[in-house]
Formats: structure tokens, C-alpha cells, sequence
């Protein structure tokens, strides 16, 4: 039977789409990789299991957690979905819905949080954009929760650091990616081992 993943330190779960597994580059030089690295580098001890697959859904997403979360039991969940809901237009009433069941299901389990979104391209209407950001927003002062408005802040914007489909972010892109999130990780990351410290103390 493998060992707890508490024996080997705090798991961090990511549950993502492609912008988090890697699509069209090295997946040692996507920003979870990064984020492995960064952690050994800062003494941390947590474990990072990715669960992201390219073209995940919020709907999927919720499908597949309630597996992930006791198969790993996270310390930490980061939920990077809903880029795909939007762009086919999912109704915003549905992406919360799964957005909240998703937080519900981390929060029940005993894992922290961070909501991680993205902002939509400017041709799907002001309307809809606008309402779009507002979910993440919205879901993340209502259960407390660090957010991430636009993972690809300084990216996307940047035609060098996208890719040909002008969607998903070049490999020479991940640092950013990975400093967009770090501010509002690495007190979850803080907090967790210093609960795995005060478990693991006489």
C-alpha cells in the first residue's frame, strides 16, 4: 500500500485545463514544473499532484475530484478551470454552480483553496466577459478564498509569449505564469506546513 501522502508532505492538487498541463510544450518547463522547483528551492515540503487535462471543463472537473481528492487527500486544491466553459458559452449560471460544488467538495475534504481564472477574449461581447470574471470573483469573497483574476496577466497580451493559436502561452511564458499565481499560493503553502509541523511536534 503506498504511504500517506502526509508522510511525504502536503499534497498540492491541481486541477486545470491546458494552460496548466502543459499544452504545446515540455511539461518540465510548464509552470507546474516550475512550481515543484520553486517549492524545493524555498524548503517546502509539499508533494504537486497535476490533474490537468487539456480541454477540462468546470463540469469535468467536478466530476473527476471527489476521486482526486480522496485518492491524494490535498492540503491544498488549485482550481484553474472555466476558460473551456467560456469559451463555448457556457451559461455563467452553470460555471458557477460547478465552481461552488468543486470549492464545496475541497473545503468538506479539509483542503484550502485557490481560485484561479482567466479573462476571455474581448469578441465574446462585454457582457458575458464582464459576467464571466465576475463568477471567480464573486465565488472567492463569498467562501474567503485567494483569487487569481487572469493567470495570463502580461501574457496574453504579449504576442512573443503565445503560441500560434494565440490561446495557450509559450514555454518562454511559464515564469510569469507561475509569479502570477505565487502571491497568492504561498501563504496556503505557509499555512499547511506549519499544520504539518504542529501534527508531526511532541
Amino acid at each position: 500500500m503506498p504511504a500517506s501522502p502526509f508522510a511525504q508532505g502536503p499534497v498540492v492538487l491541481i486541477l486545470g485545463d491546458s494552460l496548466s498541463a502543459g499544452y504545446g510544450i515540455d511539461l518540465e518547463r510548464g509552470w507546474v514544473a516550475l512550481l515543484e522547483q520553486r517549492l524545493q528551492a524555498s524548503g517546502l515540503p509539499h508533494q504537486v499532484v497535476n490533474a490537468s487535462l487539456s480541454g477540462e471543463t468546470s463540469g469535468g472537473g467536478l466530476t473527476r475530484l471527489p476521486a482526486l481528492l480522496e485518492r491524494h487527500r490535498p492540503a491544498v486544491v488549485v482550481i484553474e478551470l472555466g476558460a473551456n466553459d467560456g469559451l463555448r458559452g457556457l451559461g455563467l449560471d452553470r460555471l458557477r454552480a460547478n465552481l461552488e460544488s468543486m470549492i464545496a467538495h475541497a473545503k468538506t475534504a479539509g483542503a484550502r483553496v485557490l481560485l484561479i481564472g482567466v479573462r476571455l477574449p474581448p469578441n465574446y461581447g462585454a457582457a458575458y466577459t464582464q459576467g464571466f470574471q465576475g463568477v471567480f470573483s464573486a465565488l472567492a469573497q463569498g467562501y474567503g478564498l485567494p483569487l487569481v483574476p487572469d493567470l495570463l496577466q502580461g501574457v496574453a497580451e504579449e504576442w512573443d509569449l503565445m503560441q500560434a493559436d494565440a490561446l495557450h502561452p509559450t514555454a518562454e511564458a511559464q515564469p510569469r505564469l507561475l509569479d502570477n499565481l505565487w502571491t497568492a499560493l504561498e501563504p496556503l503553502l505557509l499555512e499547511t506546513a506549519q499544520a504539518l509541523g504542529r501534527r508531526d511536534g511532541p
